[in-house]
């Protein structure tokens, strides 16, 4: 690459605006620039000023009107400065040009070209949602709008097609690369918009599984952005034969460094594919209890009960033990122990047991829940107290929870005890009075 050329080009182009505006001093201190530069001072201060003075207005006029009118207040809102300074600079051009020489109001022109254009650049971009990338290409194009607005685009692009270097067996110029960049985004951009639309219409469709509409909307993803790259790739005159080179040292990197990434890339296909786990399922990973909220390629969000979200990387969920709580059926069994006295009747307990569990809510009455004697322990006479609920979701603890105290009500109703541990301390010789023996 030989920047001489663009230093050339740049030298050029100064001479030429030099020559045409005067001595590098005249043209910048001469009367009328000063004044022009005070001028847009001067508009500055009072832009800012204005619009500290108009801003309650406005944001109340957007609170009251509908909700696109609101949206287009909040994006004026934002931009409220710029839009006052791009007016009261054309006022003023406008009526430096009725009055004095048109040049006299060259540098204010440009100024107000410019402000104008970054106004209208930042609310078009204000439509794509992603404010990184809004922000991004609302500069690319402002950046081009003001080159050519001071007349260096001409120059800048004959400086970037000029310089040239090979890839491959081609020769790709600089300007083909900023075109490539430019497209790239571009097309990103739309390859983004349209499959969050066409998701949009995958999960509205009710005859697909959810695993099936998260598989579609990532594979819809991955080949539009995929296509838009090679696509912007090859409108550059990058030979993409030439990227062949490049595939070993991808392979190394994949085999040391991203060997976990891919790992977890292709276990989220697996889960996706086999529909062993779906978005909406409870399960238990480890300590980890829950539903799982999003199925993404690296990780599996999952939402606990006390509102705890949990990334599980894909890979966890295949290689380690998963309890799913509502993989074929939502209809689950649940139990709890309890045992009582020995002096109580363990035919009426099983009774009042399956009693107070039907009293609880949430608790299926078909199948209908069973009481059993399990053991005679030590202390007690124990039972084992079974029930079904549909809808694991809403928590398993809390259920469980309810039946117990409904449990407890109806024992305390019947007169019925639950043992708890004690112990008898026999002394087969009582304690000596006296002095205790020396050590």
């Amino acid at each position: 690459m030989d920047f001489s050329v663009i230093i050339s080009e740049v030298r050029d182009w100064i001479s030429r605006l030099l020559s045409a505006e005067g001595s590098l001093g005249d043209t910048l201190l001469s009367p009328w620039n000063l004044y022009q530069v005070a001028i847009l001072v001067g508009l500055i201060a009072l832009a800012h000023l204005l619009s500290r003075l108009i801003a309650p207005f406005v944001e109340t006029a957007g609170q009251m009107g509908p909700r696109r009118v609101s949206a287009l207040s909040s994006a004026l809102v934002h931009r409220k400065r710029s839009i006052l300074l791009a007016i009261l600079l054309w006022l003023t051009v406008l009526t430096m040009q009725e009055v004095t020489w048109p040049s006299r109001s060259f540098y204010l022109a440009i100024a107000a070209n410019l402000v104008t254009a970054w106004v209208i650049i930042s609310l078009l971009t204000r439509l794509i949602s992603n404010r990184l990338l809004g922000r991004t290409i609302a500069l690319i194009i402002w950046a081009v709008a003001a080159l050519n607005i001071t007349g260096v685009l001409p120059a800048v692009i004959a400086a970037l097609e000029a310089s040239t270097f090979g890839i491959g067996e081609r020769q790709v110029s600089l300007l083909a690369i900023v075109n490539g960049m430019i497209i790239a985004l571009a097309l990103i951009w739309a390859a983004i918009m349209i499959s969050r639309l066409v998701e949009q219409r995958i999960f509205a469709t009710p005859d697909l599984a959810p695993a099936t509409q998260v598989l579609l909307s990532k594979l819809l993803r991955i080949v539009l952005l995929t296509g838009a790259v090679f696509f912007a790739l090859d409108l550059t005159g990058i030979d993409l034969t030439a990227l062949a080179v490049f595939s070993g040292a991808v392979g190394l990197g994949v085999g040391f460094g991203l060997q976990k990434v891919v790992s977890n890339l292709i276990s989220g296909f697996i889960l996706l594919t086999d529909k062993s786990i779906k978005p909406g399922d409870v399960i238990t990973v480890d300590e980890t209890y829950g539903w799982i909220n999003k199925l993404n390629a690296r990780y599996v969000s999952v939402v606990t009960r006390d509102g705890r979200e949990f990334l599980i990387p894909n890979e966890d969920l295949i290689t380690n033990q998963v309890i799913n709580w509502s993989y074929s059926d939502k209809q689950i069994r649940l139990e709890i122990k309890f045992g009582v006295a020995y002096d109580s009747d363990p035919h009426l307990v099983r009774e009042i047991a399956v009693e107070a569990a039907m009293s609880a809510d949430r608790v299926l009455p078909d199948p209908k829940p069973v009481c059993h004697l399990v053991e005679f322990g030590d202390s007690s006479i124990d039972f084992v107290l079974r029930f079904w609920i549909i809808d694991p979701a809403e928590g398993v603890v809390n259920i469980k929870g309810k039946v117990f105290l409904a449990l407890w009500d109806t024992l305390k109703e019947h007169d019925v005890k639950i043992p708890f541990p004690h112990r008898e301390v026999i002394l087969r010789e009582p304690p000596r009075a006296g002095k205790p023996p020396e050590t």
